[in-house]
């Protein structure tokens, strides 16, 4: 559709009834030229139960970009995979969408409790049911085991991921031991350096999916996110952290390195957000430190697609600051992209 006919809609009041479902949905918008036809802001925008993708080649310009969610070609690949997700998973996709509208207006705090509801709301429905049965559990062999290893030289602490057979997946155990770790340099104002690494070929591969779903329900798994939360910790001793990362970093591989002051990655790194395809949206955090590195539009663009991306794209975007070749010179980080390209 084109985008005047989507502004007469929400003007009319008639968008909701005339392009969403119960079950959510998307609505793809031909995009291009020099803007808009007609002005609107974001607010009538924002509690649309759909996504809107819009559809244009080339850098757009900026006013376009209140008016969708995601950027994508025409008949590229990236539609296609916006496709699937949306056909499979279209309450996770549309929660997404809502989700990230706001994410520009709300403090870390706010954020983190919209990003967990969401969650919780998403494990009570039929996506990750689905997912979940299809998805066997594989047994624990590491029970008892340390999964965070903190080593202080002088004023700087390290803390190293340390659960390298299962790709640093990060279960309740790390979680918990990673807030003791941050907990500790938020009480200790002589850590004046944090760097956060991980064991192994990959630094996390995201959050453990054997554990996905076993809180007695998703309400109490709500409150021991917003209780534990190593997401919360991080933002709050952001500007003493350098997260250094390699491999593999999907989920929240990618999304609690993303609140540290500069993030380091090695010329093998692969960054993406996979929780659409489980029913579910980021729930490490990703929803507030990865929008305000690259915006909500990429941020959409990554968990939509399901794709990954590779370290000179995400030093481009500025999702990380620095790709660490010896035999390169090492590059800075340039200015901070806010479309969804």
């Amino acid at each position: 559709m084109s985008p005047a006919e989507l502004v007469d809609a929400v003007r009319s009041h008639a968008a909701s009834d005339r392009f969403a479902t119960d079950s959510g949905g998307a609505i793809a918008v031909a995009i291009g030229g020099a803007g808009p036809p007609v002005a609107l802001t974001a607010g009538p925008l924002r509690s649309l139960p759909f996504v809107i993708v819009g559809l244009g080649a080339g850098a757009p310009d900026p006013r376009w970009l209140p008016l969708v969610d995601v950027i994508v070609e025409p008949a590229s690949d990236e539609l296609r995979a916006i496709e699937r997700s949306v056909t499979e998973c279209p309450r996770a996709s549309t929660a997404l969408a809502l989700l990230l509208r706001g994410s520009d207006g709300r403090s870390v705090a706010d954020g983190l409790v919209a990003e967990s509801a969401t969650y919780a709301l998403l494990q009570g429905g039929p996506e990750f049911a689905r997912w979940r049965a299809a998805t066997a559990r594989r047994p624990d062999h590491d029970l008892g085991s340390d999964r965070v290893r903190v080593q202080r030289e002088g004023d700087r602490l390290t803390i190293t991921l340390a659960r390298p057979a299962r790709r640093n997946a990060v279960d309740a155990a790390m979680r918990d031991e990673l807030c003791e770790a941050l907990t500790l340099v938020a009480l200790d104002p002589s850590i004046t350096q944090v760097e956060l690494a991980g064991e192994g070929p990959d630094f996390c591969a995201g959050g453990d999916l054997d554990e996905f779903g076993d809180r007695p329900d998703p309400a109490t798994a709500h409150l021991v996110r917003l209780h534990r939360s190593p997401a919360r910790l991080l933002a709050a001793i952001a500007p003493k952290v350098t997260a250094r990362l390699h491999g593999a970093c999907l989920g929240s591989g990618l999304e609690l390195p993303a609140f540290g002051r500069r993030v380091i990655a090695t010329p093998d790194v692969r960054l993406g957000l996979p929780e659409i395809r489980l029913g579910l949206v980021p729930g490490a955090g990703g929803t507030v430190s990865i929008p305000a590195r690259i915006g909500r539009h990429r941020t959409a663009w990554l968990a939509l697609t399901g794709h990954t991306i590779d370290g000179p794209t995400a030093l481009a975007w500025g999702l990380i600051d620095e790709i660490d070749e010896t035999d390169l010179t090492k590059q800075p980080r340039p200015e901070r992209a806010g479309h969804g390209r």
